[in-house]
C-alpha cells in the first residue's frame, strides 16, 4: 500500500469519526432541546401556579379587610347596644327602688297569698315595714 492510499485511508477513518462526533453532538442537543421544553413548561406551569397563589392571596386579604370592616361596624353597634342596655337596666333599678312599686310589688303579693317575710325578702324590705304596708292597705 502506497503513502496515498494509507493518507486516503487515514482521512476516511477521521471523516467517518467526525461523522461520528457529528451524530452524537446533534443527539445530545436534541435531548438538551427535549429537556429545555420539559423546563419551559414546568416553568409556565409554576407561573401559573404561582399567579392563582397570588389571586387567592389577593381575595383572601380583601375578604379579610371586608370581614374587619364588619367586625368594628358590629362592635360599635354592641357598644351602642350595652350603653342603651345600661341606661335601662339604671331606670328599672331606680324604678324598682321607688315606694310606689315596692307598695304595688307588696299588695299585689300579699293577695296572691304571700306571707310578710316571703315580701319582705323579695323586696328587701324589714318585716314590720311590709306588715306595715299591708296594714295601711287593710284600712
Amino acid at each position: 500500500m502506497s503513502l496515498s492510499n494509507w493518507l486516503l485511508l487515514a482521512l476516511s477513518v477521521t471523516e467517518v469519526m467526525l461523522l461520528g462526533v457529528v451524530i452524537f453532538f446533534f443527539m445530545r442537543l436534541k435531548q438538551s432541546e427535549a429537556i429545555l421544553s420539559q423546563l419551559q413548561s414546568k416553568q409556565d406551569d409554576l407561573l401559573n401556579k404561582l399567579r392563582f397563589n397570588a389571586q387567592l392571596e389577593q381575595e383572601l386579604v380583601s375578604t379579610f379587610q371586608h370581614r374587619q370592616a364588619e367586625l368594628i361596624d358590629l362592635d360599635a353597634k354592641i357598644e351602642e347596644r350595652a350603653k342603651d342596655l345600661r341606661r335601662i337596666i339604671k331606670q328599672a333599678e331606680q324604678y324598682s327602688r321607688s315606694p310606689q312599686f315596692l307598695r304595688e310589688v307588696i299588695l299585689t303579693g300579699w293577695r296572691s297569698g304571700k306571707s310578710a317575710s316571703e315580701l319582705a325578702r323579695s323586696t328587701g324590705l324589714s318585716v314590720d315595714e311590709v306588715e306595715l304596708i299591708i296594714g295601711q292597705a287593710k284600712s
